[in-house]
């Protein structure tokens, strides 16, 4: 008798590698979304402090706010475009707002976190499903 050499896989053992792999992504894709868009949501985040510091670097240079960005060498929109960065500022009651708001990339379908606004007293609030704690990363 001849024995023949068997090489290869079965069907059922590609089906079930399969399987396996369709399990390990329906669970690893989801957390892989949400940390990107929690990466993205730093960038604004890390824009609104530095632009509040400056803000008030300003203030104690010029004892007014700035509306216009330029003045504080800040760039909007952000390091990597996912945010554009508005100024409202009001002078008679020594008051600003700034407020990231998104405009490309992994953060459009954020509907936990839709904008992120700080305020001259620090004041740190965001828009969406979610309350403005963990938006923050709190």
């Amino acid at each position: 008798m001849i024995k023949a050499d068997k090489n290869g896989f079965t069907l059922i053992e590609l089906m079930i590698t399969v399987a396996i792999l369709g399990i390990i992504a329906s669970i690893a894709l989801p957390s892989y979304f949400e940390h990107v868009k929690r990466t993205a949501r730093t960038e604004a985040i890390t824009a609104l402090l530095d632009a509040a510091n400056r803000q008030e670097q300003f203030f104690v240079d010029n004892r007014v706010y700035t509306s216009d960005l330029a003045n504080l060498n800040v760039v909007s929109p952000t390091e990597h475009g996912f945010y554009t960065l508005a100024v409202i500022v009001d002078n008679d009651a020594g008051t600003f707002e700034i407020t990231a708001t998104p405009v490309a990339g992994p953060v459009l379908q954020d509907d936990d976190c839709t904008s992120f606004t700080i305020d001259d007293a620090g004041l740190k609030t965001a828009k969406g499903n979610a309350d403005a704690s963990k938006c923050w990363g709190k």
